[in-house]
C-alpha cells in the first residue's frame, strides 16, 4: 500500500499502469475487465484514439487561460452542448460537487429574487447523493454521509421520499426555492425514479413557485441510454448538472440552465480558476460528438439490456433484483452477504466493480465496452456469485 497518499478512498492495494478499451493491467501485468470506468468517468474507455489525439493537439495549442477571456474551443463546445441538451446557458466547473454547488447557489439566489429571505429551502430526495462539500453533503439524503465531525451542516435543506405520491401534498410551499432530483440514485443503490412521480413532483414544485433541478452527474452524458436521463423521465428541469463522463477522464463539470433559471447568476456569483479550460473542453467536445449519436446510444441500451438479461437468466439465488438503465446497473444481493466482499472477490478474479447503498453491486462500464469484454466480465461475475452460494 502506498503510504505517501492519504487513503481517503479506502483504496485497494493495486497499482494500475496501462489500459485499453475496457481492459486494464496492474504493475504485475495482471489483467482486469473494467466494469466501473473510474466511477462512470471513462465513458469512452481507455486510450480512445480520437480523445487522445484531441487532448494532444489541444495541449500543443493551449492548456489553460484565465476565465477573464474566452477560448475558441470552449465557445464551440458550449454552443454544441447547449444545442444537444436544449438549455440556454451554462457554467463549466471541474467536478460534480462543484457543478452541484453552482446549482445550489443558483437556487438560493432564485429564491431570494422570487420570494425574499423566506424562499431558500431546497428539497432533495431520501437516499440521494450530491457530493462531498459541506453544501452538497447537506443536500445528500443519507445520514451516513452526515457524521458529527463535519457538523454544523447548512440549514435550508429538506428531504422527501422518492416515488411517494402522498409526500408531494405537503412537500412544497412559499419557502421552497428548488426541487433537486437525482435521476437515478447511484450511490443510494441504483434506485430508479418513477417518471410519473417525477413529473408530478416537478409540477408541484413549480406550482409553489420553485424551480426544478436535475443532478445528472452520474446519469448524464449517455450513461442511461439517453443523453440526459431527465429526458427519459420527462420532467424538463430548469437546471441540470453534469460531470463524470463529460470529458472522458479529464476533470470537468457543468451546470446548465434555462427558463426561469436563465438569468439568475451574474458576473461574480460563482467562479472557479480552472473552470472550462481549453484542454477539458477539447476532450469534452470529442465525448459530445461521440455519445450524442443515436446509434451510439442504441448500443448503450442494448448492451445494458443484455447484461441485465444475462444475470437474470443465471437464476442465482443470492441475486434479489437487477435494475438500472443503459449501462448504469445495480445488482441487489441477499442481505446475508456484504456486497463489498463480492467486490473484493471480483477484483481477485480480475473484474473491477463497485458497490452502492447497503446491498447492491454496481456496474458503470465504459459506454464503448466491447461484446468480448462484456462476456469476459460476466463470466468472472457469475463465477464469483456462484462461489457465495456454496
Amino acid at each position: 500500500m502506498n503510504k505517501k497518499i492519504v487513503n481517503n478512498y479506502g483504496s485497494f492495494d493495486i497499482t494500475f499502469v496501462k489500459a485499453k478499451g475496457s481492459t486494464m493491467w496492474d504493475k504485475k501485468d495482471k489483467k482486469y475487465i473494467d466494469f466501473i470506468a473510474g466511477i462512470g468517468v471513462n465513458c469512452l474507455g481507455h486510450n480512445y484514439k480520437p480523445l487522445v489525439r484531441a487532448i494532444s493537439r489541444q495541449a500543443k495549442r493551449q492548456i489553460h487561460i484565465s476565465n477573464y477571456y474566452f477560448s475558441d474551443v470552449g465557445v464551440e463546445y458550449a454552443e454544441k452542448l447547449l444545442e444537444v441538451t436544449g438549455f440556454n446557458h451554462g457554467y463549466f466547473g471541474n467536478s460534480g460537487a462543484e457543478a452541484n454547488e453552482a446549482a445550489i447557489k443558483l437556487a438560493r439566489k432564485y429564491g431570494q429574487l422570487n420570494g425574499g429571505d423566506k424562499r431558500k429551502t431546497i428539497v432533495t430526495l431520501e437516499s440521494s447523493f450530491h457530493g462531498r462539500t459541506i453544501a452538497t453533503l447537506t443536500a445528500t439524503g443519507q445520514k451516513r454521509f452526515h457524521p458529527d465531525c463535519f457538523a454544523p451542516y447548512l440549514s435550508g435543506f429538506k428531504t422527501i421520499k422518492a416515488n411517494d405520491f402522498e409526500a408531494l401534498k405537503t412537500a412544497f410551499d412559499d419557502t421552497t426555492a428548488a426541487l433537486f432530483i437525482e435521476c437515478i440514485q447511484g450511490e443510494g443503490g441504483v434506485n430508479l425514479i418513477d417518471p410519473v412521480w417525477a413529473k408530478n413532483a416537478a409540477d408541484a414544485a413549480r406550482k409553489a413557485g420553485a424551480i426544478v433541478m436535475a443532478d445528472e452527474v452520474q446519469t448524464g452524458i449517455g450513461r442511461t441510454g439517453t443523453f440526459l436521463a431527465s429526458d427519459r423521465l420527462g420532467f424538463n428541469p430548469e437546471v441540470v448538472t453534469l460531470a463524470k463522463g463529460i470529458a472522458g477522464g479529464i476533470p470537468m463539470g457543468a451546470c446548465l440552465f434555462r427558463g426561469k433559471a436563465s438569468d439568475v447568476l451574474v458576473a461574480g456569483d460563482h467562479q472557479s480558476t480552472f473552470a472550462g479550460n481549453p484542454l477539458a473542453c477539447a476532450a469534452a467536445k470529442v465525448v459530445l460528438e461521440t455519445v450524442s449519436d443515436y446509434d451510439f446510444l442504441d448500443r448503450v441500451n442494448n448492451a445494458g439490456d443484455y447484461i441485465r438479461g444475462a444475470i437474470s437468466g443465471w437464476n442465482i439465488p443470492i441475486v434479489k433484483d437487477i435494475r438500472g438503465s443503459g449501462l448504469m446497473i445495480g445488482i441487489q444481493i441477499d442481505s446475508s452477504i456484504k456486497p463489498f466482499d463480492i467486490e473484493v472477490r471480483c477484483l481477485e478474479e480480475g473484474l473491477c466493480t463497485t458497490t452502492a447503498g447497503s446491498d447492491v453491486i454496481r456496474f458503470l462500464p465504459p459506454l464503448t465496452i466491447s461484446d468480448r469484454e462484456i462476456e469476459e466480465g460476466l463470466a468472472i461475475f457469475k463465477k464469483v456469485l456462484q462461489s457465495f452460494c456454496k
